[in-house]
């Protein structure tokens, strides 16, 4: 089992060796713009060194948007951001969900996310897995709740659609964290990656606060559970002090399984 974190962009290899991570998530890009990704100064050692890559996409992006100002950009950027994680030799990229306006009927989301990756089709695919990430709040988000989510993975599924797990999110969505990952993979069918998180708020708050696995309202057993169960590399998002500690308590939670 690979467990690692989420780490800083400009010095991911000494970062995760600082943490003890095997695999390790960063972004390409202030995650807050949309400005296009540029070439990694670690992309060839990264490629090199054994550790396991993911990489996140800005948190901007909301391809299932009805705005066209805002769906065309962030169609634009998943497709410079996967190609920009090829360099680096990740894995897979990972995308929230997003989400439509209140008035909008959802529908209309789904097909905008089923639209991206027929678009990507016709122009030779994705340079790496796109993995959706189910997200914790919204009304009409198309990757909170899981009635909602097996409507997506019906639109996107026959594309190699991949999925990311957050169990913050999924806490706060109001989805129990119990046998979580059998519910998922009747839907999805695969877990590619799990974000594994605690959450500072109670269950179904629709609030998106990490914390660290055992400062947070989740049982750190149920955090321990997915992961033995998942069968997925794992990152942890959590805040940064505690992180390493975080990830020692979760390899030893699945070696004492084993």
């Amino acid at each position: 089992m690979r467990i690692g974190a989420h780490v800083r962009d400009d010095k991911p290899l000494e970062t995760a060796k600082d943490r003890g991570a095997d695999v390790v998530q960063f972004f390409l890009a202030d995650p807050q713009d949309w400005k296009a990704p540029k070439p990694h100064p670690q992309a060839a050692a990264l490629a090199e060194a054994g550790i396991d890559v993911f990489i996140h996409s800005p948190y901007v992006l909301n391809v299932a948007s009805t705005n066209n100002r805002i769906r065309m950009p962030s169609r634009k950027l998943v497709a410079q951001h996967a190609a920009a994680a090829k360099e680096v030799g990740a894995l897979g990229l990972v995308v929230h969900g997003g989400h439509v306006t209140r008035t909008d009927d959802p529908a209309k989301g789904l097909e905008n996310w089923r639209k991206l990756f027929q678009r990507q089709a016709d122009a030779g695919g994705f340079g790496v897995p796109i993995l959706i990430e189910n997200t914790a709040g919204g009304d009409n988000a198309m990757a909170r709740r899981f009635d909602m989510l097996a409507r997506l993975w019906d639109e996107v599924a026959e594309f190699g659609a991949g999925f990311c797990l957050d169990t913050c999110h999924a806490f706060a969505a109001g989805e129990d964290l119990v046998g979580i990952v059998d519910r998922v993979k009747a839907i999805t069918g695969r877990i590619d990656l799990v974000h594994l998180n605690n959450s500072r708020d109670e269950f179904d708050s629709a609030m998106d606060r990490h914390a660290n696995i055992h400062s947070g309202t989740i049982d750190p057993e149920q955090l321990a559970e997915v992961v033995r169960t998942a069968g997925a590399p794992v990152i942890v998002e959590t805040p940064n002090e505690g992180q390493a500690k975080d990830i020692a308590f979760l390899r030893e939670a699945v070696a004492g399984a084993g």
